[in-house]
């Protein structure tokens, strides 16, 4: 696990050591937050209503145990949203800064291999397309199954919350890497075998970020960083790897 966090640490000094880089990487974060911010407000708003609404049942119940049911709902609900943005933000922001990290983790590439030429997109767009909608897809099962099991008693308030810190980290590892994976045209299938057996060092790197991510506006200027220090994983991953398929 050392090994991962270490990565995640080199990729922060790298756009620390390029500053222009870290500017132009700084852009889809933003506006991916201001995105989720008016989400989560307009949520926290209207959460004790849409609670309300799905629980007619409880109207019935004597006092006090339609504010405790209603109660543990709403935390629950505002739990399971910050987990899927905390996945999904990652998600949204490469897809809107895709220029800008594809040309980021570029510069890595060729600052670790001098003279070498960087490799150029393997797979197709619309496939490419198609692993980001399966990996979303993914990312809302698990979300939804953690959302059930947190109503498992005591297991659910304790053992639970730390899965979801371990899920998360997996599948910010998995988004980050996308964009130097498909470059060596590594679809989402192979992707994910490929990181499964680098478990270790996939949470070494995930899970420090995952928690990271949950500080507001921390994921902000850590995506970056973030995309540089998985462009070194992605290397050491891939480093055994079979050659990229032609298309």
């Amino acid at each position: 696990m050392a090994t991962g966090f270490g990565y995640l640490l080199q990729g922060q000094r790298w756009v620390g050591a390029h500053r222009r880089q870290l500017g132009f990487g700084l852009i889809p974060g933003l506006i991916a937050l201001a995105l989720y911010l008016a989400a989560i407000v307009a949520l926290g708003l209207f959460v004790g209503d849409l609670v309300t609404w799905a629980t007619p049942f409880a109207d019935h119940w004597a006092a006090p145990w339609p504010g405790v049911l209603r109660g543990f709902l709403d935390v629950l609900l505002m739990v399971l949203c910050l987990f899927l943005a905390v996945i999904t933000f990652t998600a949204l922001t490469l897809a809107l800064g895709q220029p800008f990290y594809e040309a980021l983790s570029g510069h890595v590439e060729q600052s670790m291999s001098p003279g070498i030429p960087v490799p150029e997109s393997g797979l197709p767009v619309g496939r490419m397309i198609g692993d980001g909608i399966l990996l979303v897809l993914r990312a809302a099962v698990w979300g939804a199954a953690l959302f059930v099991a947190g109503f498992l008693p005591v297991i659910g308030q304790t053992v639970i919350p730390l899965i979801g810190i371990g899920v998360t980290g997996f599948f910010l590892v998995q988004e980050l890497t996308t964009v130097a994976m498909q470059r060596r045209g590594i679809d989402l299938r192979r992707q994910l075998r490929l990181l499964r057996s680098r478990r270790m060092l996939v949470w070494g790197f995930g899970i420090p970020l995952a928690v990271a991510f949950l500080v507001p506006f921390v994921a902000v200027f850590l995506m970056p960083g973030a995309v540089a220090g998985a462009t070194m994983l992605t290397r050491e991953v891939c480093r055994t790897a079979p050659a990229p398929a032609r298309h």
